[in-house]
């Protein structure tokens, strides 16, 4: 059965939303087992190779030289010590290695370095995955060749809202980023966050965004908001925890064959939160202390959650 649309209305998705919630669950648990293993999850790890001083004003980033966080902005790490925490993480159980750089978009010769990242770490067995703002299609293409497997460009919430939250590029911006990879013949991975003072309505405009693509992002990650003091979103209301699991079961089902991430936020929810989002169709996280500037749970819990799970380590 093929139950891959790229035809969603939102007024379907609304549905789905307001379904009770044993039943949205379970709708969103079949369709997972149709076209994942049920007890796998893809683990990935995430460093930041250049950290801060970001010209764009995201309201929830701590990179944003918009804000006053008290973190300070570093220059692009060298190729040799990405490669050595590119082995520390595949020898933690990671299979997928992502780096990111705090950049509104690259400089060929920074570019030009990344690209040697992506080379090495590729030859490591590794998949590749690197986020680095905008992308021009000539970017896309040098990246391709250096054997970059995804590309990670959130497109942040619905199309309505994105302008409480980002003033300095638009989200049509977001999309011919997007455009630029796919036509690079690299995987996408875009997704956006949740808690940012948004209501449903935008939670269902970012899902209706990514599943009317032309092609769905392979990975889709769905973050919590992580609130960092002196940042626009510091002081924003943090979203329920059903109404979480209920948007990972909404990309579940609108987006069957994506990988669904449990991303950024995991240091707020409990074990039985966390398990919750795995039933409704979560099949990857990001493994490690930190995600680029914020706190992820460290890896001895997470290895015990998915033990209690009885959940493993998928092997690409």
């Amino acid at each position: 059965m093929d139950d891959v649309r790229h035809d969603w209305s939102r007024e379907e998705l609304a549905t789905l939303f307001a379904l009770p919630f044993a039943d949205l669950i379970f709708q969103a648990q079949t369709i997972h087992r149709r076209h994942f293993a049920p007890n796998e999850v893809q683990i990935s790890t995430l460093l930041s190779i250049k950290t801060g001083g970001c010209p764009e004003d995201c309201g929830y980033c701590s990179q944003s030289a918009s804000h006053e966080t008290g973190l300070k902005a570093s220059k692009l790490m060298d190729v040799s010590a990405v490669v050595a925490d590119a082995k520390n993480a595949k020898q933690a159980g990671a299979t997928r290695f992502c780096m990111g750089a705090a950049w509104r978009s690259p400089k060929d010769k920074d570019l030009d370095a990344v690209c040697e990242m992506v080379s090495e770490v590729k030859s490591l067995g590794m998949e590749t995955c690197v986020t680095l703002g905008m992308l021009t299609p000539q970017q896309a293409s040098k990246l391709r060749d250096a054997g970059l497997d995804y590309y990670n460009h959130n497109i942040d919430t619905s199309p309505e809202y994105y302008e409480q939250i980002i003033t300095t590029r638009t989200f049509q911006d977001r999309l011919d980023t997007l455009e630029a990879v796919r036509a690079a013949g690299i995987h996408v991975c875009s997704g956006g966050i949740v808690g940012m003072g948004e209501n449903e309505a935008d939670r269902i405009g970012m899902i209706h965004a990514l599943c009317t693509l032309p092609q769905h992002p392979e990975s889709v990650p769905i973050n919590m908001l992580m609130r960092v003091e002196g940042t626009k979103l510091a002081d924003a209301e943090s979203i329920n925890a059903l109404d979480f699991v209920r948007t990972i079961a909404v990309a579940r089902i609108a987006m069957p064959k994506s990988f669904v991430r449990l991303s950024a936020g995991r240091e707020y929810m409990s074990d039985e939160a966390q398990a919750l989002c795995f039933l409704a169709g979560a099949n990857s996280i990001f493994y490690g202390e930190k995600l680029l500037t914020t706190p992820n749970p460290e890896a001895h819990k997470d290895r015990q959650l998915l033990a209690r799970l009885g959940i493993t380590a998928m092997v690409p």
